[in-house]
């Protein structure tokens, strides 16, 4: 999908999200405050709070008063959960629906599939 599609408050949660998937931010750290995003990534205020409120919502950050938001104990998990479940639908169906119109065998679909992983490092 055209990252340009996607909204930008969608964009700025799946930024936060990525930073508690790689480790960059763990449980019971601070996450950027609106103020933050909305400065560093020149976006109005109203943006950044609907993508933090994503995430307070999907039970990724709880809010302490007067403190900011919280990464909580299960955020990754929810994120991997959830990335898991949308997996196929955002990223399979399209490759296939794209090998199927290119005419590739199923048989090339997978070597092709294969030396991406391999060329990744997710093999090793």
């Amino acid at each position: 999908m055209d990252e340009t599609a996607v909204p930008l408050f969608r964009q700025i949660a799946a930024l936060i999200e990525d930073t508690i998937v790689d480790g960059s931010l763990d449980v019971g750290e601070r996450a950027p405050s609106t103020t933050e995003l909305s400065a560093f990534h020149q976006i109005n205020p109203a943006t950044a709070r609907r993508g933090l409120t994503l995430l307070l919502d999907a039970g990724v950050l709880e809010k302490r008063r007067g403190m900011g938001m919280f990464v909580t104990h299960r955020a990754r998990a929810i994120i991997l959960e959830r990335r898991r479940a949308e997996f196929a639908g955002t990223y399979i169906v399209p490759l296939v629906d794209e090998a199927a119109k290119l005419g590739m065998s199923r048989e090339q679909l997978a070597t092709l599939a294969e030396r991406v992983a391999e060329s990744r490092g997710l093999y090793e």
